[in-house]
This record gives structure tokens, C-alpha cells and sequence, in this order.
């Protein structure tokens, strides 16, 4: 009986000894922490995570102060809630907080990390920012695009016309906003409506519908395989066989996105008028460098940022 509690007791208290060892080094190699509440071997402060983040962040700050260390799992986390440091960040030091960090679901939806939002600080991270300035948000592109948006302003109000008919009608608006807001950007992106009657292609639409629900569900999740690696061993709820396989479905509705786009440019002398286009324009300069891969994973960035602004905005509104 004592041999067998013996061989239990060993390996156990070898890998608490290995944990305590561990953090002791990581104390004497990193000086002048800010203040930080006490951690857990392993989990660090996730535990600490109980309710909605930004409470439980505010309530800390209010304890230790407007700069804090935290650590969630494997991941040191800076909480930083002074306007002028926050200031300071993102001026003296945004290069050196350029950099996001490394999730699995970068490696797997943004094509090993290689889409604006997960790529490195360097070369591409440069590039990528610089295109998306000037094809999304410079002065030209917005007068550009003004057309798409006044003809979704026209159906909205069209559509409103019609389901209202000649009396007054309580409608609802959360759904339509948030439609609007999407075929906007994916004219902008793709030139393609995916939302109300006047879809060119029903399956397709409802095809887009269910990856951007899945794509925003799995994104917008803390999920515990990126804190404490040792769970993507085990696989830990299945979570990457789920990002393989939207994985898949993604990638197989971008490139088709892609070729359809790419054969409209053979078949027409018409400018460009498309973040896709604009893309592929780059990628017959430098084949290697823009890649489809590299376009598919930026298509989906986009699709995924502005579609968050959009709810946003519609909880703003409501």
C-alpha cells in the first residue's frame, strides 16, 4: 500500500516542484513587474475571470492600480487603463505592441497568421496596413463606394415601404440595419449580395450566412486550448477539428469568391472596383508574395472586423 501512494506522490510532486521552479525563474529573469494579484500554478489569474472581463478588469484596476500585470494561463496579459499611458502605447511603443497574439484560430481561419490581425510586426504587417488605407479607407475609395451605399440605403427604404403598406406598422429593425450594413461590405469586397430578396443566388447567400455565423462564434470566443497549450494535445472540446473544418468550408467560399472575380477581370477592360480586385492587381506584380491564400485570409479579416463593427453599431442604435 505504501509502494503504491509512494509511486503516486512522485510524479505529482515533481511537476508541483517543476511548476514552483518555473515561476521562481521567470521572477528573477523579469524585473520591475507592475503590480499584480496573486496567480495559480498553471492557470495564472484565469480564475480570477468570473463574470462579464471588463468588470472584473475594473475592479482590479481599482485595487492595483491604472497599470497591472496579469498572466491567463501561459500568456502575460499588461491591463493598462490610464488614457495617458493607454496614449503612450500607441505612440512612443506601437511598434513594440504591434504584435497580436498567436491563436489557434489564426493559424487555422487567417492562413497560419498571415491576414491583417494576426500577422507578425514586418514587412507584410507594413503592407497589408498600407493597402488596406488606401483601398478601404482613403478619401478616394469612400467617394468610390458612395454608389453601393446609397443603393442599400434605397432598398432598405424600399423594402421598409412595402412590408409597411399604407398603415402605420411596428417593424423590426436590428435585422435589416445589420443586413445592410453586411451587403455593403460585401459589395465592397466581392460586388455580391448575400442578405434580403434581391439575392442573386440563394444558396450561396445562405452557404455565407452559416461560415460568417460559425467563423464569428469561434472568433469571439476565449477559448481555454490558446492559454494553456498542453490542451491542444487532447484536442480539449474538440476545438480544432471544429476550426479544421471551417477551415475547409471558408477557404473552399473565398476561393470561389477569387476565381469568379478573376475571371470578370479576363473578360473585361472595366477598372477595378473591388477590395478582391484590387488584390489580385497586386498579386500579378508579386505572384509569390500575394498569394491566394494570403487574399483569402484578409478577405475573411475584413468581412469579420466590419461585421463586428456593424453589430456594434446596431447596439449602439437599438
Amino acid at each position: 500500500m505504501m509502494d503504491e501512494t509512494h509511486s503516486f506522490l512522485v510524479p505529482v510532486l515533481s511537476l508541483i516542484s517543476l511548476v514552483l521552479l518555473f515561476k521562481l525563474l521567470i521572477h528573477r529573469k523579469v524585473r520591475n513587474l507592475p503590480p499584480s494579484p496573486p496567480s495559480l500554478p498553471v492557470i495564472g489569474h484565469l480564475h480570477l475571470i468570473r463574470g462579464p472581463i471588463h468588470r472584473v478588469l475594473e475592479q482590479l484596476s481599482s485595487k492595483y492600480g491604472p497599470i497591472m500585470a496579469l498572466r491567463f494561463g501561459s500568456r502575460p496579459v499588461l491591463v493598462v487603463t490610464s488614457p495617458s499611458v493607454v496614449e503612450e502605447c500607441f505612440t512612443r511603443n506601437d511598434i513594440v505592441l504591434a504584435n497580436r497574439p498567436l491563436l489557434l484560430s489564426g493559424k487555422y481561419l487567417n492562413y497560419d497568421h498571415t491576414a491583417l490581425g494576426a500577422v507578425p510586426y514586418g514587412r507584410l504587417w507594413r503592407d497589408l496596413r498600407r493597402m488596406t488605407t488606401l483601398e478601404l479607407f482613403s478619401t478616394t475609395k469612400l467617394k468610390a463606394y458612395m454608389g453601393v451605399r446609397h443603393d442599400e440605403a434605397k432598398l432598405l427604404v424600399k423594402s421598409l415601404f412595402q412590408d409597411a403598406g399604407q398603415d402605420f406598422e411596428r417593424v423590426e429593425m436590428r435585422s435589416r440595419i445589420q443586413a445592410l450594413s453586411f451587403n455593403i461590405i460585401m459589395r465592397i469586397i466581392a460586388d455580391k449580395r448575400f442578405y434580403g430578396t434581391e439575392v442573386a443566388d440563394f444558396e450561396e447567400a445562405k452557404k455565407f450566412r452559416d461560415i460568417i455565423r460559425d467563423v464569428f462564434k469561434v472568433s469571439g470566443a476565449s477559448n481555454p486550448v490558446d492559454f494553456i497549450p498542453f490542451l491542444q494535445w487532447i484536442d480539449f472540446q474538440g476545438y480544432q477539428k471544429r476550426l479544421s473544418k471551417l477551415q475547409r468550408e471558408s477557404d473552399s467560399f473565398s476561393q470561389s469568391l477569387i476565381e469568379e472575380r478573376r475571371s470578370k477581370r479576363r473578360n473585361s477592360s472595366s477598372e477595378s472596383k473591388t477590395v478582391i480586385d484590387a488584390m489580385l492587381s497586386l498579386q500579378e506584380s508579386e505572384p509569390e508574395y500575394y498569394s491566394d491564400d494570403m487574399i483569402k485570409g484578409n478577405i475573411q479579416v475584413r468581412m469579420l472586423n466590419l461585421i463586428k463593427y456593424s453589430f456594434r453599431f446596431c447596439n449602439l442604435m437599438m
